[in-house]
């Protein structure tokens, strides 16, 4: 439990400035070079929760990094390289400050806001009748602000227009791409045997005024996943979905009456709970990626990282 990532602090030769998000810490080289530390903790209900997860900053850097290479062709990326198994570093890009989620099922948060009596997420009207895990005639996108701290909001397209927060044309090409990805990542989902339920994406402009993808993507952290096999005769008797995503983590906490509202208190995560989510993390790589998981060595996980770093800058 001791070998994992909860903080980085590390100077890089030309480093500007450093960001610590939920979950990454990213280190600004020079308004060049972005150098992305995937850690290990975890967050849910936009709370970072109080312990780390063994394993969990390397299964979503490489499960990242492998979607990224595997989708340029659809969208230019950040990535430049990947010189740790929970690094990547990429091109300096300008976030722009919405998450582009979509989803494919009607499943998770979409699911309680239906449930609820609403019928249209984000300026996109749901019809009635649906079951939860039931697929949408086409995906729809749901975005949200990217807030810099707390909770994130939901936002429709007309609003995102009339606040500026990006142009028409750009919109456009943002959701363009999130169509285009999130078909590119069902395909490959169904050759593992998976559903791709939904997904968010992130999107910067590097300084050449491109729209590149960046941060993570079809991880764990920003997807969800069902079984492939099984999912009819489910959804015919009413069952719930196997699935692998976080989605478990969070209902968890909900049981345990946490849903990361002002004033409440996270619950006692037992080493044996750490050890099992672990475990959920890995055997999602293995199935989104169909290669088995081979463990860094963590016996020195901070010094690793920071050589690594520092040995590619310093011939790059």
């Amino acid at each position: 439990m001791s070998n994992v990532i909860v903080k980085t602090d590390f100077h890089f030769p030309g480093q500007k400035s450093k960001y610590t998000g939920k979950v990454r810490d990213v280190y600004n080289i020079g308004d060049k070079y972005l150098v992305m530390i995937a850690s290990d903790r975890i967050s849910a209900f936009d709370v970072v929760l109080p312990k780390a997860i063994p394993y969990k900053g390397q299964v979503l850097n490489q499960i990242a990094a492998k979607f990224l290479d595997a989708t340029a062709d659809i969208c230019p990326n950040w990535k430049i390289s990947s010189p740790d198994p929970m690094v990547t570093i990429g091109r300096f890009c300008k976030p722009i400050p919405l998450e582009m989620i979509i989803r494919g099922y009607l499943t998770g948060s979409s699911w309680r806001t239906y449930k609820s009596g609403k019928r249209e997420i984000c300026g996109v009207s749901i019809p009635d009748g649906m079951k939860e895990h039931q697929r949408f005639q086409h995906p729809i996108v749901t975005p949200t602000t990217k807030a810099a701290e707390g909770h994130d909001e939901d936002i429709s397209r007309e609003e995102i227009l009339r606040q500026g927060i990006v142009s028409e044309a750009d919109y456009n090409l943002l959701e363009k791409y999130t169509l285009q990805l999130f078909q590119r990542g069902t395909e490959m989902a169904a050759t593992k045997g998976l559903i791709l339920v939904d997904t968010k994406y992130e999107f910067g402009k590097g300084d050449d005024g491109q729209i590149y993808l960046i941060d993570e993507i079809h991880t764990p952290d920003s997807s969800r996943y069902f079984y492939l096999e099984g999912y009819e005769e489910r959804q015919r008797k009413g069952e719930q979905q196997r699935q692998l995503s976080k989605e478990f983590l969070r209902e968890w906490l909900m049981d345990k009456g946490f849903k990361g509202e002002t004033g409440q208190k996270v619950p006692e995560m037992s080493d044996e709970f750490v050890i099992q989510i672990s475990e959920r993390y890995i055997e999602l790589y293995e199935n989104i990626i169909g290669e088995k998981f081979i463990r860094s060595d963590v016996s020195n996980v901070l010094g690793r990282v920071e050589k690594n770093c520092y040995d590619w800058l310093k011939v790059n």
